[in-house]
Formats: C-alpha cells, sequence, structure tokens
C-alpha cells in the first residue's frame, strides 16, 4: 500500500496527552516507509504549530522508535515540515543503518506540540492599546487641539501603552512601523535603540499585562499624520501579531532645542503659538488703529484643515512624494503656505478682491476670524472663500502657522510701497488735474504680513530668527504667488541677494516715491520725490498686553543716519545728502494739517503755506480731496479748490478746505480713507511744491460687556451696544459675534432701523467650551455703517 493512497485515513483521537483535545491529532496508517518518503496530513488544528512523530515496528512492538523533529546525528530518524495552505507535508529522513522489514505500524501518532510560536498566541495576543493622549498632549502642549486624538510635537518623547494576556515570550520582539501620507508617501522603521539624533525609536518597558513604547522622534521629523503600526515578530522575523490602528499628529516643536523653530522665550511663545486672541493695526501712520482678531487656530477641525492646506497645494498634487518629504523643513512648509493661503493659480483658501462690489462673497471688513474662513473652504471642497484683503490673508497665514507649531505674528508697515519693476523707486503718475494716470507702482496707507520664527539652514550667518513672509497675491515668487520667507535682518542690512523675495520686501520699507505730472503733450514733469515717508511705525502686538509693539528698527536704521546711507548703497539705492526740501531762503513750504474727524460729520482741513524766504511769493494753489482705498485705489473726486495765494516773507498763508459728510459720502470706500493732495505753483519757480496726506475716518467703537463670572459649559449672557454716529438713519443692520473657546461665528439682525443718534443694543448668550481668560469678537454692519468692530473679555 503506498503511501499516497493511506493519506485520507487521518483521524482525530479522543484522549489529549498532556494538552487541549486540540493539541494533537492521530492518524493510523500501515506503510513500507522508503528510505525518504512524504506524509501527508490533512487539516488543521486550531492551535497547531508544531509536530511530533512516534512509529512502531513489530508485531509485539518489539522497537518503538521516536523521529526526531530536526536533524540530529546520522543514525537517528528525523524529519522536517512544510505548510501549504491546508496541507502540512512531512519529509520523514531514514539513517543509513535503518532495520529492515515490514513497518507495520499500528499507527503512527502525530501530536501537537506548541511551539513558541504557539505560546506567542496563547499568552501574549495585543488586546487593546492607549495613546494615553490626555498626558501627552498636556505635555506637548496639545490639549487645546484635541483632548481624545493624539497630537505631539516633534523632538519630544511620548509613550503609549499595549494591553497584553501575558508577557513577551522569549527570542520574539516588537517593530515598529510609520506611515504618512494618504498613499503611504513615506514609511519609516522605528529603531529598537538609539542612534543617531535624526532617526527615530523607541524604548519598552513590561509590567503587569501591559508594554509601555516610548517613541523618540527626531527634532527634524516630518510633521503630519502619522500611521504607526506595531508588529510582534519571531527571531526569523515572522509576524506573530500586528496593531496598526494607531495614529497621531505631528507638529513642529519651538520648545525644543534641537528644532529649527526653537524659540527660547517662553513668554514669546505663549503669544506666539498658544494665543488665539490677537490685534490687527489699520489706518494711517499717524493715526494708527486697531481691530481684534479670533486666531482660533486650537478650535475644532482648525489643524485637519490646516493639512488640508499642504495637501491641496500645486506640489503636493503634483509630486506627492517629493512634498510630503519636504515637510520637516519650515521654510518650504511656510512657502506652501504663503502660496495657499491665496486662490491665485491653486486650490487656495481665500480670494482677494481690492474694492466694491462684494455681493457674491463676505467683504473683507466683515470677518473677525480665522476660523470660519479655514471651515468654510474645507467643507466646500477646497474652493475660495470670498473675499480677502492683506490683514484677512495674512490673519489666516497666521493661525494656520501657529497650529503647525511656528512661531507667528501679523505684522503691519505703513506706508508700504509696490514696487512692481524692483528698482526701489516708486513712480505715481498723476495727470494735470492731480488725478491718478495709470501707473503699476502704488503705495498703500498699509500693508499687513507675517513674520515667523526659524532657523535659516540653507542661508549664510546672520539669517536666523524672524522671516518675513507674505501671502497676499502681488508678485510670483518662483512660479506662485506668494512672498518669503526672508530674513527681517537681510532686508536691515541691504542684503538682496538672499531667498526669498529680499529686493520686493526692501522696497516694500525702503523705496523712494516720485511724484510726476503726466500733461497733456504727453511730456512727464516731476513735481515731488519723497525718500523718507515708506515705512513707518511698522507694528505689531506686543507679547504683553493688548498694545502696539513699534518693530520699524528691526527693519531699517534710523532716517539720515551712517548705517542707513551705507545699507542704501548696499542695496544699490541712490544716496543722497540729508538736505531738507524747500528750506532755502526764497522756498515756500507747504504742509495739511486735520483733526481726527470721525465719519459721517463735516470736518476741516488747513493748507499752509509759510515762506521763509526774505521776500513776498505768490503762487497759485491747488487742493484736491479724493476716496481712496486702503490700497490707494481711486474712487471719486469729494473736493476742489484753486486759488491765488500771497504769501509775505516770513508769513504763513492757511488756507480751509472744508469736507462735508454729504459730498464725501458718495464716494467713500469701505475704508473711510480721503486723501488730500495740495500743489504750490510758485511763480519763478521751475518746479512746484506738492503735498499729500491720508486721512482716515473714525467710526464708533461697540461696546461689548459680560456681566458676572463665566463658569465652563454655563450660559452666560453678553450685551453689545453703540450709537449712531450719521445724520441718517441705518438699514438692516447685523452684529457678528465669535470667540475662540466660547462660541462660532454667529449673526445677530437688528431689528428695524437706527435712527440718527440712536443707541441700539443687543444681548446673546452663549457657554464657554474652553477654560482660560477668552476674547469675544463683534462686528457691526450695516447699509451705511460697516467695518464697526468691539471686543469684551471672559
Amino acid at each position: 500500500m503506498t503511501l499516497e493512497q493511506e493519506k485520507s485515513v487521518i483521524t482525530t483521537s479522543n484522549t489529549t496527552p498532556g494538552g487541549s483535545r486540540e493539541s494533537w491529532l492521530e492518524a493510523a496508517i500501515t506503510c513500507q516507509m522508503p528510505n525518504k518518503g512524504t506524509l501527508w496530513y490533512k487539516g488543521y488544528s486550531k492551535d497547531r504549530k508544531g509536530l511530533n512523530l512516534a512509529t512502531q515496528k513489530g508485531k509485539r512492538d518489539e522497537v518503538v522508535i521516536t523521529v526526531q523533529k530536526e536533524r540530529g546525528a546520522g543514525d537517528k530518524w528525523w524529519f522536517n515540515q512544510q505548510e501549504e495552505q491546508v496541507e502540512i507535508v512531512l519529509t520523514l529522513h531514514s539513517p543509513a543503518d535503518a532495520i529492515i522489514g515490514h513497518y507495520s505500524a499500528n499507527y503512527i501518532v502525530i501530536w501537537m506540540v506548541p511551539d513558541v510560536h504557539t505560546k506567542a498566541q496563547q499568552i501574549c495576543v495585543f488586546t487593546d492599546v492607549d495613546v494615553r493622549s490626555h498626558e501627552n498632549n498636556l505635555a506637548h502642549r496639545t490639549r487645546e487641539i484635541d483632548r481624545e486624538r493624539l497630537i505631539v510635537r516633534r523632538g519630544q518623547p511620548f509613550s503609549i501603552t499595549l494591553q497584553c494576556s501575558g508577557p513577551l515570550p522569549a527570542k520574539h520582539y516588537l517593530e515598529l512601523k510609520l506611515r504618512l501620507g494618504k498613499k503611504d508617501e513615506v514609511v519609516i522603521t522605528v529603531q529598537n535603540e538609539r542612534g543617531a539624533g535624526d532617526k527615530w525609536w523607541f524604548n519598552q518597558q513590561e509590567a503587569q499585562g501591559e508594554i509601555v513604547l516610548t517613541l523618540h522622534s527626531p527634532a527634524d521629523a516630518i510633521i503630519g499624520h502619522y500611521h504607526l503600526a506595531v508588529l510582534l515578530l519571531s527571531h526569523d522575523r515572522h509576524t506573530v501579531e500586528r496593531i496598526d490602528k494607531v495614529t497621531f499628529h505631528m507638529l513642529f516643536n519651538p520648545w525644543c532645542k534641537d528644532d529649527v523653530v526653537y524659540l527660547p522665550d517662553e513668554s514669546l511663545l505663549q503669544e506666539y503659538i498658544m494665543n488665539e486672541d490677537g490685534v490687527i493695526y489699520q489706518g494711517a501712520w499717524d493715526y494708527i488703529r486697531s481691530i481684534p482678531w479670533n486666531y482660533g487656530q486650537f478650535e475644532d477641525f482648525v489643524m485637519d484643515i490646516c493639512f488640508e492646506v499642504l495637501d491641496n497645494s500645486n506640489n503636493a498634487l503634483k509630486n506627492s512624494v517629493m512634498d510630503m518629504e519636504h515637510r520637516f523643513d519650515p521654510v518650504y512648509v511656510s512657502r506652501i503656505i504663503a502660496a495657499m493661503v491665496n486662490a491665485n493659480g491653486d486650490r487656495g483658501v481665500l480670494a482677494g478682491r481690492w474694492s466694491e462690489p462684494y455681493a457674491d462673497g463676505v467683504p473683507p471688513y466683515h470677518w473677525t476670524g480665522s476660523v470660519k474662513i479655514l471651515r468654510q473652504w474645507s467643507k466646500a471642497g477646497f474652493r475660495a472663500v470670498k473675499y480677502g484683503q492683506c490683514w484677512v490673508f495674512a490673519a489666516v497665514a497666521c493661525t494656520v502657522m501657529r497650529c503647525l507649531g511656528i512661531p507667528s505674528r501679523v505684522i503691519t508697515n505703513f506706508d508700504s510701497a509696490h514696487d512692481v519693476d524692483g528698482n526701489l523707486s516708486m513712480d505715481i503718475m498723476l495727470n494735470d488735474r492731480l488725478e491718478p494716470a495709470e501707473t503699476k507702482d502704488s503705495k498703500w496707507n498699509f500693508h499687513c504680513w507675517i513674520e515667523s520664527w526659524m532657523k535659516r539652514d540653507d542661508l549664510s550667518k546672520g539669517c536666523d530668527g524672524w522671516q518675513v513672509l507674505d501671502p497676499t497675491p502681488q508678485e510670483r515668487s518662483e512660479g506662485e504667488f506668494r512672498c518669503g520667507p526672508c530674513p527681517v535682518t537681510a532686508i536691515k542690512e541691504g542684503k538682496l541677494d538672499l531667498k526669498y523675495d529680499a529686493p520686493f520686501v526692501f522696497a516694500e520699507v525702503n523705496a523712494d516715491i516720485v511724484y510726476w505730472v503726466v500733461q497733456r503733450d504727453g511730456q512727464r514733469r516731476k513735481i515731488k520725490e519723497d525718500q523718507k515717508s515708506v515705512g513707518k511705525n511698522i507694528s505689531t502686538k506686543s507679547p504683553y498686553g493688548n498694545y502696539r509693539e513699534d518693530v520699524t528698527s528691526h527693519y531699517k536704521y534710523p532716517e539720515g543716519s551712517r548705517e542707513e546711507r551705507e545699507v542704501y548703497g548696499k542695496a544699490g539705492h541712490r544716496v543722497t545728502g540729508a538736505v531738507e526740501e524747500n528750506t532755502e531762503p526764497g522756498k515756500l513750504q507747504l504742509s495739511i494739517k486735520h483733526a481726527k474727524p470721525v465719519f459721517g460729520t463735516d470736518f476741516d482741513v488747513i493748507v499752509e503755506v509759510k515762506n521763509t524766504g526774505s521776500k513776498e511769493a505768490h503762487a497759485q494753489l491747488t487742493m484736491v480731496a479724493t476716496a481712496v482705498t486702503y490700497n490707494s485705489i481711486h474712487r471719486g473726486e469729494c473736493q476742489r479748490e484753486s486759488i491765488n495765494v500771497t504769501v509775505q516773507a516770513h508769513k504763513v498763508h492757511k488756507q480751509v478746505l472744508r469736507l462735508h459728510y454729504d459730498h464725501y459720502v458718495k464716494c467713500v470706500s469701505e475704508h473711510h480713507v480721503i486723501r488730500v493732495k495740495a500743489l504750490l505753483d510758485v511763480l519763478g519757480e521751475n518746479e512746484p511744491i506738492m503735498n499729500v496726506v491720508n486721512i482716515p475716518l473714525s467710526k464708533p467703537e461697540l461696546l461689548v460687556e459680560v456681566p458676572g463670572m463665566a463658569v465652563l459649559w454655563e450660559k452666560v449672557t453678553a450685551h453689545v451696544s453703540f450709537t449712531n454716529p450719521l445724520p441718517v438713519p441705518l438699514k438692516g443692520g447685523v452684529f457678528t459675534v465669535e470667540g475662540a473657546g466660547l462660541l462660532p461665528a454667529t449673526e445677530i439682525p437688528v431689528i428695524g432701523d437706527v435712527a440718527p443718534g440712536q443707541k441700539v443694543s443687543v444681548k446673546f448668550s452663549f457657554s464657554p467650551m474652553r477654560a482660560g481668560v477668552r476674547k469675544l469678537m463683534v462686528d457691526f454692519d450695516s447699509d451705511r455703517l460697516k467695518d464697526v468692530k468691539g471686543v469684551g473679555t471672559v
């Protein structure tokens, strides 16, 4: 009888020698044993992992042979096994001096002896995993983002706990693998011992049915959403057990001294990473006003949306592997964010518009925070939110950068130049009526960007620290609408060959302004050159309170100083002497003075002509008041006067230009800025004298009150009120309220019209969701009065 014929006779036994019933099987077989043959076993026992064989010979079992499981001395029977699907192939090896004869084995016993594989399954099955998010997130300062999901910062260890049914078996070990990206663009094997500082590694500790794994990430680890797989491997790398349901997010770590975004001052980190409330400065250099802003970087879903911003960049869509591999670098990440916050040429967050109408979107002045913008973009399938202007772009970028762990702050540059051709000179063209002619260069009343803190290993020494990053779409940088990061120190020192976009930023704070009158025959006449007005009162919120910090000295040396002239020369800027204009004998000086007018009132502008010479002077004075946007878009003429004046020697002539609400309201922009130009043509002089001022019209502030003590998750009532300052009623009034940790952006309509001088009040209730000092932001808009802000402390 052949072996093949007998292989189907295998049955299970009813007894259990030394183990559970499923742990062994018995096969009855009679065969002629060859020198080398095979025995087939059909079917699996539940716990089968290894096999032992026993054979019998002789009528009375005169000889009993136990076949060894592994090769030993040449005079012993032995076998090896091979598993194939539901079969085990046993190969028997007889010694060369085996007894000849009829092996009439009454049975061959095949029973299960659990080897270490079986033991591992029986006593070391992973039953659960605890990512310990509460303690990890607290240690990593991410608890404000989420208390349930694991969110950690790179360069800082964190621990997870595996719940097990028993200890790890001998000769078995754990292996950890990390995957990044939707398509596993990056796969990392975590070392099980400490190696070089740029590698992931882990250590483990076993105690009472638990294994505590402590993971150590390098300080330059890729930021993103990680999937962690824990594998239990045998000595021959056979996977015995696997858990791959562990996920976590990793952020930059400005508290880690080895991270390139490390900032050693805790008070600065509390402001530039942890503070969700801010102040943004607007207005004019000589009339600076502030608006509150809710950055909300720790609000629900904001972190996930920040990673969506990265995932939808042109780089990520074009080459996801390359993009993912570069997300360790804050320079790379910040350039992606600068491009993605605006929607020019990509799936960016915000579409820009710099003048009305805004009917198909939200007016830029209406926003009070970043959270609603980011959520709307994500919910709409990454379609651009309408609309933003520079402070909105900057604030959203600040939210994303702080959320990802890069210290950031919003900067406002007053009298900011937009130099298109890069010649460090702004050429402003006017026609013979002093109206703007077509020109590419422009000077903005103010312009906002952000500064982000990082080490610049890609640049020469001295370029670390604050970097200018501008997401407002002005000019292209390497094919994308973005600017920076550019070291602030490079701007101050005139190092314009350093990346990125140093010449453009340098011009924003240093460019000359040259005014030209384009005459009807096409000839250009230079009427004014201004080397000092660009880049004034560069401002940001102080980390120590809600007041302005002037950082102009970070960008430029004092006007007229030796260092300033050296920098100008280094930058290729024309260097001139520090001679004051119009101070020579016989010359006239022209100045424009005004109070701080309130929108809705009539007000006076006083133009003074001072004769510092010893002779009487005759001139023609032209005064023009126009409405402009904050970035110098002309909206219409409000008032114009032209008179002949005679100024006695050493005397001053004052001319009053009265501006009426009924006149300027017809053309004033939502930014409420009036630009007054005065031109003095002096008889007998070749060049006229010109002066220009921007007059912001102030608006009332909202009074926001939250009486009593606010308690977490308990209802609190807030009161908001203001008085209509206009001589006309307000229609369609709407309050918008929001606050990080308090409530999402919510609109509260005003019932009926608000008459001139009438006080309007609303009250609303909310329940604080997160502890700590919180800011409640309020905005009011109506048909005739918009962008009225207020803030209250909860």
